[in-house]
C-alpha cells in the first residue's frame, strides 16, 4: 500500500475566519514523475481522506480543497466525493483544451466546485474563467505592479479570488484592501511588529505570568499560589484535569490535588497553554496552530526520548509566540527565563529540540524534504501530526465549552 504524508494548510476569510484547508500530500517514496503515478497519489489522497483518516478529522466543517490530476478531470476515474465538502483544484500544469474544459463543465453541472490553482496571468486560464468557482492568484509568481489590474480582469467574472501564499502581514493587508475574498498562507504565524508603541497591558500581564510560569524549578508552593490567585486560570485548570484526557476515578477539587497528580512540569504546560488562550485579538486558527505544534513536538520529543515530553510541548508552543504578541521572538524571550538549549531551539533551531521544531515547522508548511527527523521514520511524523490534530480539536472543545 502506498504510504503518504498528510499535511493542511488553511484558508481563511477577510475576517479570518478558517474556511477551509487545502490537503497537502506526498509519498513516503521517492517523487514520480510518471503521469499515471500521479493518478495513483491522488486516488490514495482522495481513499485517505475520505475513509482511513475521515474529511471531518482534516478539515472539521469547513472545505477540502484536493488537488485532482487531467484524468480524474476527464472522467476516466470518476472522483467519488461528496460535493458539498470538497473543491477540485486544477492544478497550474493542466493543458487547457476543449476536452478539459467540457470535463468541467460537467462537473460544475454536477455540483462540484472547481478552483484554479497557481494562476499567475488570468489570460492564461480565460476559457476557464467561466467555470471556476475559486481563483488561486500565487503571490510569489505574480508581478507586484500587476496584481491590481489582474484582479480587476477577474473581477469580470463570477469567480471568488483566494490570495495564495501569502507571507506577510503587509501582503495580506495589500490584498484584502485589493478587494480578495480568501487568503492562504503563513501570514498568521509572523508577528505585526509596531515600534514606538507600549506593549497593550493585556499582554503585559500575559507575559509577566508567562516568565513566573517558566521559572526552573519553581516551588510547588509557588505554583500553587500563582494559580489560586487567578480564579478563571483555577477554574478552566481543574474542568482540564477532570475532562476526558485523564479519566480519574475521582473529581479534583483542589489545584494542591492537580499538583500532586500531575507534578509541577506537566501542570506548567498546562498552565501556559490556559493563559495564551486568553489572548482574544488573533484569529483563533493560531492558538490552534500553536496547540498542534506543541502536542506535536511533545510526541516527537518522547520518541526520541531525548528529553522530556514536556519540555518537546513548551518549545512548540512558544514558537508562536511572536505572532501571538506582536513581538519578535528574541524580544519575547528576553522576558522568559528559559534554559539555554530551548532558547537554542527556538532561535536557531539547534540541538536535538531544534532539530523537532524544524521538523514540524516543515510539515506544517508541506515541505515535506525538510519534515524529517533523525532516528524517526516518516510514518511516525505523520501519526504524530495526525493524533496532535485529535488532541488540539479536543482541547478547543473543552475550552469553548
Amino acid at each position: 500500500m502506498l504510504e503518504i504524508f498528510v499535511g493542511r494548510q488553511p484558508i481563511y476569510n477577510r475576517q479570518l475566519k478558517v474556511v477551509g484547508y487545502e490537503l497537502l500530500f506526498r509519498s513516503y517514496e521517492a517523487d514520480y514523475a510518471e503521469f499515471e503515478d500521479g493518478d495513483r497519489a491522488t486516488s490514495q489522497v482522495i481513499l485517505n481522506t475520505f475513509t482511513e483518516i475521515g474529511v471531518e478529522r482534516l478539515v472539521g466543517h469547513g472545505l477540502a480543497f484536493i488537488n485532482l490530476t487531467r484524468n480524474f478531470i476527464l472522467g476516466k476515474y470518476p472522483p467519488p466525493l461528496a460535493k458539498h465538502r470538497v473543491v477540485l483544484e486544477i492544478l497550474e500544469n493542466t493543458p487547457v483544451d476543449q476536452e478539459l474544459i467540457t470535463a468541467l463543465r460537467l462537473l460544475s453541472a454536477r455540483g462540484y466546485q472547481i478552483a484554479l490553482d497557481d494562476v499567475v496571468d488570468p489570460h492564461d486560464v480565460a476559457p476557464l474563467l467561466d467555470i471556476a468557482n475559486f481563483v488561486k492568484l500565487d503571490l510569489v509568481a505574480v508581478e507586484r505592479a500587476r496584481l491590481e489590474e489582474h484582479v480587476a480582469t477577474l473581477r469580470q467574472h463570477n469567480v471568488k479570488l483566494l490570495a495564495e501564499k501569502v507571507e506577510t502581514q503587509d501582503l495580506f493587508g495589500l490584498c484584502r484592501d485589493l478587494g480578495f475574498d480568501y487568503f492562504q498562507g503563513f501570514f498568521l504565524c509572523r508577528p505585526n511588529v509596531v515600534r514606538g508603541h507600549r506593549m497593550p497591558a493585556v499582554r503585559l500581564a500575559i507575559m509577566r505570568l508567562l516568565a513566573k510560569l517558566q521559572v526552573p524549578d519553581i516551588e510547588f508552593g509557588k505554583l500553587e499560589e500563582i494559580v489560586r490567585q487567578d480564579v478563571s486560570l483555577s477554574y478552566k485548570l481543574l474542568r482540564l484535569i477532570n475532562s476526558a484526557f485523564y479519566a480519574r476515578p475521582t473529581e479534583i477539587k483542589s489545584i494542591r490535588q492537580a499538583l500532586t497528580l500531575l507534578g509541577i512540569r506537566q501542570l506548567q504546560a498546562w498552565l501556559t497553554l490556559l493563559v495564551l488562550s486568553r489572548i482574544e485579538d488573533k484569529p483563533h486558527e493560531l492558538f490552534t496552530t500553536a496547540m498542534v505544534r506543541a502536542k506535536m513536538c511533545e510526541l516527537l520529543t518522547v520518541a526520541l526520548k531525548g528529553h522530556s515530553g514536556e519540555t518537546g510541548f513548551m518549545i512548540g508552543l512558544f514558537s508562536v509566540l511572536d505572532a501571538l504578541l506582536d513581538l519578535s521572538l528574541e524580544e519575547v524571550l528576553t522576558w522568559l527565563p528559559l534554559a539555554e538549549e530551548v532558547t537554542c531551539a527556538l532561535l536557531h533551531y539547534e540541538g536535538v529540540l531544534g532539530a523537532i521544531l524544524r521538523c514540524v515547522l516543515a510539515y506544517e508548511r508541506g515541505d515535506w524534504e525538510a519534515a524529517c527527523c533523525p532516528g524517526l521514520e516518516p510514518k511516525a511524523i505523520c501519526g504524530a501530526y495526525l493524533e496532535s490534530l485529535d488532541w488540539a480539536s479536543e482541547v478547543n472543545s473543552l475550552l469553548e465549552s
